[in-house]
């Protein structure tokens, strides 16, 4: 067996950070080699194509990978614009896997990570063991890889949240699979489109894939061929000042106008909201359509589709036998998960951090981009290029620029929200203001909280804010 130092580091997944991670390591000399199940770079950003970021192109590009790149002669796109994730994959992610050339392995799944000779269990001579990889390929092929540190970038993409208010998928969910999504629909796409125009479709979730979804299908109401077209918006929570984000103070100007085209929608009547509803069951009616029914009994009106669009959630079965320090909540890093709870924190109120609240229990392994936040939906392309970089430097050993951590993350937005996360309204009072949760009390159980309701927001918006926003926007950008 090869000496430790002279093994690759094995990067798991060529998205966003996974090649970001890959361009830092090189430029320090270690040599990577990343794994990525997909037949091509930024395999899941490319299904979501149709869909635009709110952070433009200088927010999404990494210095290290913008080096890397410059010197195959490489065109930069326009800072100032904002990319699809169409344009994100084939403009940036896939020629700057290129420049990484064989250091990249399409149609490589990861099926398991050890260390050699080690089960989780053995103690003895643990540390000094290399990382044993194993890979699943394509073509069937199985294969053992060894590595002197593994850094997973593999995302959350694969693994949607469910409807169920519980965690768990609402009782019929599975059944009524024809009739539901966990993705934005691509309404570009013909079929796609003759899905949902002139249908009546709920859309589960609180976030900006659920913001973009109630713009798009508000906009296909618009349209002469999408006339009948509505939505139904449901909310676990109630509706307050910051149910649609940032708005005009948002520091990315596209989130905020995101959350400006989704009340919009609701004010100019192409979607009900409604609200403190957490779905319990799917049944089906004598049409086959979806009738949704509530914790509480609720039945609502029945809908021809359902659009699930309530987080993601770590793959952490290809990892069992690591031992790896998980907050018991968020899945994420022990260290980083109290600084990104989102019953605390927005994406901009995020502390900087690196390598060490990146750590776990098995030295040299690391969790990164989305996958480093678990559950918590307030992750932005931005943090996971720091991220990289700070971890990429401890894995070469300068602990002194792992160290220096500097980051200064865009205020407000749609990311979550002090101690409101995903919970009934937390009390509305007469002049519009919000009751905070009782002191020791968790965030689900705030004071004054409303009864389940639907409701129409304000009067036809007529803003120039509002009509002028983004088609669409990422969460995960």
């Amino acid at each position: 067996m090869e000496p430790t130092a002279s093994l690759p580091v094995v990067v798991i997944g060529a998205g966003p950070t996974g090649l970001a991670a890959a361009a830092h390591l090189a430029g320090r000399g270690l040599e990577p080699l990343v794994l990525e199940a997909g037949p091509a770079a930024g395999a899941a950003v490319r299904e979501w194509s149709h869909v635009r970021l709110f952070s433009t192109w200088a927010e999404v590009v990494d210095p290290a990978a913008e080096k890397l790149l410059a010197a195959t002669g490489w065109t930069a796109p326009d800072s100032a614009g904002y990319p699809s994730g169409g344009d994100w994959a084939g403009r940036y992610l896939q020629p700057l896997a290129d420049a990484l050339g064989d250091r990249v392995r399409y149609g490589a799944r990861v099926t398991g990570v050890s260390r050699a000779g080690r089960d989780r269990i053995v103690d003895a001579g643990r540390d000094t063991q290399p990382f044993v990889v194993h890979v699943a390929h394509t073509d069937g092929r199985e294969e053992r890889l060894f590595a002197r540190a593994v850094i997973d970038a593999s995302g959350t993409w694969t693994r949607p949240g469910p409807a169920g208010g519980s965690g768990l998928p609402a009782l019929g969910e599975q059944a009524a699979a024809d009739r539901v999504s966990y993705r934005v629909p691509d309404l570009t796409d013909p079929e796609v489109r003759l899905r949902y125009a002139g249908r009546r479709t709920a859309v589960i979730g609180s976030g900006a894939s659920a913001f973009t979804a109630l713009a798009q299908l508000a906009d296909l109401a618009r349209r002469e061929d999408g006339e009948g077209t509505h939505a139904v918006w449901i909310l676990r929570r109630g509706i307050s000042g910051s149910t649609f984000g940032g708005g005009t103070a948002d520091q990315l100007p596209a989130r905020g106008a995101l959350g400006l085209a989704a009340k919009a929608a609701v004010d100019q009547g192409f979607a009900d909201a409604v609200t403190g509803f957490r779905t319990d069951a799917m049944e089906r009616d004598a049409d086959g359509r979806v009738v949704l029914v509530g914790e509480d009994g609720r039945r609502l009106d029945a809908v021809d589709e359902v659009i699930v669009l309530t987080g993601f959630r770590p793959d952490l079965s290809f990892l069992g036998e690591l031992r790896l320090g998980l907050d018991e909540r968020l899945q994420a890093p022990v260290g980083l998960a109290p600084l990104i709870d989102p019953n605390q924190h927005s994406c901009g109120t995020v502390y900087p951090h690196g390598h060490r609240e990146l750590s776990h229990p098995e030295q040299g392994v690391y969790l990164v981009g989305m996958k480093s936040y678990g559950r918590a939906p307030t992750f932005l392309a931005m943090t996971g290029y720091e991220q990289v970089r700070s971890v990429a430097a401890a894995v070469a050993g300068d602990l002194r620029a792992a160290d220096r951590v500097e980051l200064t993350l865009p205020e407000t937005g749609v990311c979550g929200g002090a101690g409101l996360f995903d919970a009934p309204e937390a009390g509305r009072v007469a002049d519009g203001g919000c009751c905070a949760p009782e002191a020791g009390r968790a965030a689900d159980e705030g004071c004054c909280a409303p009864e389940p309701q639907v409701v129409r927001i304000g009067a036809p918006a007529g803003s120039a804010a509002a009509g002028e926003a983004p088609e669409g926007g990422c969460c995960g950008s």
